[in-house]
């Protein structure tokens, strides 16, 4: 248990030191791997594990993934990334995703919070308040 606690702690702190300028990115990320890959650490898998556990949720966190039916101008993109950029107060890389299901409108999704202005949930919504 108490080992499990530093593994996470110590995975933690390799998402921190994976960041330049509070942003997860690729070339740091290659360091961390590279220095780890050096230090023969016996529980070297479980440390791999909980930090590719914590990396991705970090990349989640600065990345709004937009779902739109169809395709988005760049500018809208680079709009979206301005305003949550400025929302959480930390960067924000704006990825578009098609789906179709959803009609017209978008759905943004950045780490657990959703946006959702879509056809298909206000139809959805109208629909459960009918009922």
């Amino acid at each position: 248990m108490k080992g499990d606690i530093k593994i996470s702690q110590f995975a933690k702190k390799l998402v921190e030191l994976s960041k330049e300028d509070k942003v997860v990115t690729e070339a740091k990320v290659t360091e961390v791997l590279g220095a780890l890959k050096q230090v023969n650490h016996r529980h070297h898998l479980t440390i791999l594990k909980a930090y590719l556990n914590y990396l991705r949720r970090e990349i989640a966190l600065q990345t709004a993934v937009v779902s739109a039916p169809a395709k988005i101008s760049e500018e809208n993109l680079k709009a979206i990334e301005t305003h949550f950029t400025r929302e959480y107060n930390r960067p924000i890389q704006a990825v578009l995703k098609q789906d179709e299901s959803l009609i017209a409108g978008v759905r943004i999704r950045i780490g657990d919070d959703v946006y959702d202005a879509s056809v298909a949930s206000y139809l959805q919504r109208f629909a459960e308040n009918i009922h």
